[in-house]
């Protein structure tokens, strides 16, 4: 299994150049981005980061206040949109892609077509969202495939749960949540995205959406109605494979523990028959159920959010000791390689908002931890390179730290960055310049160094317990190896340089097949420094490096030859 990275973005907020960042600001006064805006030129400069995939974010059509009823479209009611843009995953219509994207609506689809065709042109693969646990509220697909009956069609509302049915209805209740929605109406209610079975979800629930029916009864301890297989199966089985038809190469599958894991084991197989060379990750927050989603449910990859990224968001913001990385690795064996690293995503605060840790600098150890530390894939999210702050008040969302998928806006840093690319001179900061050549390192290093992306690893910390000059809480060592090549990383997660001396135990040299006193040149890929350096390898002696303040040093180590 080899590391890939992914670049996360949201096509909506990318570009809008002409933007006046109005907090709840329309289309027209904020702008929006276009699929038209990756060109060649954005997709070379994506691809030079150290990215092997893109995923676009909120392609699909969903839910929306912006009006292209002349193009066909149905209106949505406002008062079951978040934001004036609408939430990415309040899905409207499963066949067809957010009129927003396009250049001219009427082609949207030839050009997602064409933008897919452009990555795959720069060596780059394409991830996209499939949301398979919630719809919105007024879900009506108009571009659906001669054939296909629409999700609710065939519906018996007056019963809660049927398996036959795509919802769960309310039977007597009409839709009426703790705020105004005048003018909407739904009666019978149905339950709402987030599991409320209720009639009057409230504006912190997941209220713009509805929750589908995969044959499991909420009215009666969740029993579970397989056999024959569930109508809602089958309707996601053919919305997968008629995006896979569109030459996309994997799927990022929204709250993919919402749903049975049954229906992923019958789903993904069946898709994989005809399109073998999909991945499918998973949105997974429950430790316990890691290898049921992979092993049975046939996941590649899942998130690995409540182990990795919240250990090292503890470690930079809260001092949590750095030995608790050990315990996220070894809490994973036989998956680790499935899981999927990251520090920043579209749910997750933004590194340098005053949430997290208020600076990007800070997270570099955290940064070179999670690209480095296995084989797992690592994902970045758009702007995170450059800096971005995320601290705006865009609207629906609020400032929040995070960048928002509710409203029209525009991440300043990456404006700066795409009129720098098109050549309109030097926009950046200098901090935002050299953060960005420090990712591109830090990923190009993670898909070609052998040790890397394909490599074992050994980890340090156990060795390391009662050394003057090296701190186990604040420090955190390991080495990466793949056949004689040999990589000895150390994050320093303290707020000041240091000389560190890390042990390196006699079943260390066993496993990596070293001779003690091993002789050695090595060099800090890091720093692309010409200079070589000489040191031993030894169980007997510490091996000594310098690491700046909140940062990390990736050494490479080659053997002296005996004359």
């Amino acid at each position: 299994m080899s590391k890939f990275t992914i670049y996360q973005v949201l096509p909506r907020l990318f570009g809008a150049y002409e933007s006046q960042r109005l907090a709840h600001g329309s289309i027209g006064q904020n702008g929006c981005g276009k699929f038209s805006y990756f060109n060649r030129k954005v997709l070379q400069e994506i691809k030079a980061l150290g990215i092997t995939h893109v995923w676009y974010t909120g392609v699909i059509e969903h839910a929306t206040q912006t009006d292209y009823s002349n193009y066909g479209i149905r209106c949505d009611h406002p008062s079951v949109v978040k934001g004036k843009a609408g939430s990415a995953y309040a899905i409207k219509d499963y066949y067809d892609v957010d009129p927003d994207l396009a250049g001219s609506v009427p082609a949207r689809m030839q050009e997602f077509e064409n933008l897919v065709d452009r990555t795959h042109r720069e060596k780059l693969k394409v991830i996209i969202d499939f949301v398979p646990n919630h719809v919105a509220r007024e879900y009506s697909s108009d571009a659906k495939p001669l054939g296909v009956s629409d999700l609710g069609t065939d519906d018996d509302h007056t019963v809660g749960f049927s398996p036959r049915n795509n919802f769960y209805y309310l039977p007597g209740q009409a839709f009426a949540p703790g705020f105004d929605t005048a003018g909407y109406e739904e009666n019978p209610a149905r339950a709402t995205g987030n599991d409320r079975f209720t009639a009057s979800p409230s504006v912190d629930d997941w209220y713009e959406t509805v929750k589908l029916n995969y044959g499991v009864d909420y009215f009666a301890n969740k029993a579970q109605h397989f056999n024959p297989i569930p109508d809602t199966w089958m309707k996601m089985k053919e919305i997968l494979l008629f995006w896979a038809s569109k030459k996309v190469d994997g799927f990022r599958c929204d709250m993919a523990e919402m749903v049975p894991v049954e229906f992923w084991e019958w789903a993904i197989a069946g898709v994989k028959q005809v399109y073998p060379g999909l991945i499918f990750i998973a949105e997974v927050y429950n430790p316990g159920e890691y290898r049921n989603y992979i092993f049975k449910g046939g996941f590649d990859y899942l998130y690995d959010k409540v182990g990795l990224y919240d250990t090292l968001r503890s470690v930079v913001c809260h001092g949590r000791s750095a030995s608790a990385l050990s315990h996220c690795w070894q809490s994973l064996e036989g998956i680790q390689d499935h899981m999927l690293n990251f520090l920043e995503n579209h749910d997750e605060q933004r590194i340098a908002s005053v949430f997290f840790a208020g600076n990007p600098w800070s997270a570099v150890p955290a940064l070179v931890v999670a690209a480095t530390l296995n084989r797992s894939p690592f994902m970045i999210y758009f702007g995170q390179e450059l800096g971005e702050r995320g601290m705006d008040e865009e609207g629906f969302s609020g400032r929040d730290g995070r960048t928002s998928i509710f409203d029209y806006w525009a991440v300043e840093t990456i404006q700066q960055w795409l009129r720098e690319v098109a050549g309109g001179g030097a926009l950046l900061s200098e901090e935002s310049r050299a953060l960005r050549e420090l990712y591109r390192r830090v990923l190009t290093l993670a898909i070609s160094e052998n040790a890397l992306k394909s490599g074992g690893f050994y980890d340090l910390q156990y060795a390391n317990w009662g050394q003057d000059a090296y701190d186990p809480h604040r420090q955190f060592a390991y080495f990466r190896h793949y056949k004689d090549e040999l990589l000895l990383i150390v994050a320093n997660f303290e707020h000041r340089h240091r000389i560190v001396q890390v042990t390196i135990p006699p079943e260390a040299l066993q496993f990596l097949q070293l001779a003690e006193q091993t002789p050695v040149r090595y060099l800090d890929l890091l720093k692309q420094e010409a200079r070589e350096l000489q040191g031993v390898i030894s169980s007997e002696c510490p091996f000594t490096v310098q690491v700046d303040a909140s940062s990390a040093v990736i050494l490479k180590l080659t053997k002296i030859q005996e004359p």
